[in-house]
């Protein structure tokens, strides 16, 4: 087990969004847990990137697994923080035992790359005939994503509604606000990842 490591305040940023979106916190003790973060191996290059920006906490170099599922493979890219007590704070904010939450003082912590880093991880647009973007928090219950959508209205001036799935409840960011909120986050999107705001940037 390690001790504490220093935590950037970028890092934390990206930390922040790796929680809100497919990153995983990993507890053994009240005092250390990990950072786990997976992705399509066809997303390597964001991996790389993230890897690269959390070196310091990484236990080792991204690596490729195999998974079967229904009898057809499917290839994952990941790595793990090391165990560290650095990590315990975003862990007493961001859960509740083994379930994932949205902390009441998220407005604190919402800044434009945790945004970036949210939506490269859980982003998707709408459909090829709109400019409104999604953000998939259907892992949050309807109070979160609502918590969430203020914070973007109040801290962004962003007009977002609640959208309602049969898997729980996506942000929608509506297309009068889609190039506001694409040049908000642009400059910390990853270029593997611009294609999320495919028609939106200059």
């Amino acid at each position: 087990m390690n001790k504490k490591i220093k935590i950037t305040p970028k890092q934390k940023q990206i930390i922040i969004g790796k929680i809100l979106g497919d990153g995983h916190l990993e507890t053994v003790n009240e005092k250390t847990c990990r950072l786990k973060i997976e992705h399509s191996y066809k997303q390597r290059a964001y991996v790389d990137w993230l890897y690269q920006e959390l070196k310091n906490l990484a236990a080792s170099q991204p690596k490729i697994k195999r998974q079967l599922v229904n009898g057809k493979a499917y290839y994952k890219y990941w790595f793990n923080t090391k165990y560290t007590s650095s990590l315990r704070f975003y862990a007493q904010q961001f859960y509740q035992g083994k379930q994932k939450i949205v902390p009441k003082l998220i407005g604190r912590w919402l800044t434009p790359l945790t945004l970036a880093v949210w939506f490269m991880d859980n982003g998707s647009v709408k459909s090829n005939l709109h400019r409104a973007r999604l953000i998939n928090t259907q892992g949050f219950h309807r109070a979160e994503v609502t918590r969430l959508i203020k914070t973007l209205v109040e801290k962004y001036n962003l007009r977002c509604r609640l959208r309602k799935q049969k898997e729980g409840y996506q942000i929608m960011i509506l297309a009068e606000s889609a190039k506001q909120f694409a040049d908000l986050i642009k400059n910390n999107i990853h270029p593997s990842m611009s294609y999320k705001l495919e028609g939106l940037l200059d």
